[in-house]
């Protein structure tokens, strides 16, 4: 069995730090970076594509919405076309970094807010990510397993990979439990490891209810902006590996 393990980073911007990304790129196997909407700068942009570069870590674009007092976690509506906008200036932003340090964006994934609309929504999922796949055709969706964002990218035909998350809590319709909601959040990282084998060996999404969803187990999501990151992302490692389960970065699929 093999299994991708990514993780948000590149959120810190001037003075203002986020994460342990030095810490976290030592465990993980991909690494999505803010693209300075939700989070994230240049020099930030710069300096974690850099770092996942010299460790071979899989580098993806983590657009979201333009918010940064709320880490882009509130909700916004926009037009199609403006939200295509806005994930085409951020996803050049990131291609055109990496380009820049000698290597390349293999993977696109939505962030926050944007990412739960488009799991519900999936024409909004479709906005999105054909916009992604106007700049890139081939690159990787990273999209949330058996929601709309799985079903808008296999609709366009694209190469994608299903993502599940080790630090959050799923709804019986595979998703996630609201922050601020009893359930949305897993802490402690011998729970987040176990869950992770479970939904990995059964091949499925096993909800807060205990409600199965056969799903496809790609890539383990770990947030880095929490404070229990880098002990999540360790213990979840370590579990895969004891079960045999190889760690490397998402190769994606399509449907066709």
């Amino acid at each position: 069995m093999r299994i991708d393990l990514n993780a948000d980073m590149g959120e810190a911007f001037g003075d203002w730090r986020m994460g342990d990304d030095g810490a976290l790129l030592d465990i993980v196997t991909s690494a999505n970076v803010a693209c300075g909407a939700h989070a994230g700068d240049w020099d930030v942009m710069a300096r974690t594509m850099t770092q996942a570069r010299d460790r071979g870590v899989g580098i993806g674009a983590h657009p979201g919405f333009p918010d940064l007092q709320g880490f882009g976690r509130r909700r916004m509506s926009m037009p199609g076309d403006s939200l295509a906008n806005l994930v085409i200036w951020q996803f050049g932003a990131a291609r055109g970094m990496a380009a820049a340090l000698g290597t390349r964006v293999r993977h696109f994934k939505l962030h926050g807010a944007m990412a739960n609309m488009a799991s519900e929504d999936i024409e909004m999922a479709r906005a999105a990510y054909s916009a992604a796949l106007r700049v890139d055709p081939d690159v990787i969706l990273l999209v949330l397993a058996g929601t709309a964002q799985e079903a808008a990218a296999r609709s366009l035909d694209a190469r994608w990979a299903g993502e599940i998350f080790a630090d959050r809590g799923y709804n019986d319709d595979a998703t996630l439990v609201t922050r601020g909601q009893p359930g949305a959040m897993v802490h402690d990282p011998n729970d987040a490891a176990a869950r992770m084998v479970a939904f990995v060996k059964s091949g499925a999404i096993i909800a807060n209810s205990g409600r199965q969803i056969p799903a496809a187990c790609d890539s383990i999501c770990l947030h880095g902006d929490g404070p229990e990151a880098v002990a999540i992302a360790r213990a979840v490692r370590a579990g895969l590996e004891t079960e045999g389960i190889t760690l490397a970065p998402m190769q994606g699929h399509r449907t066709s």
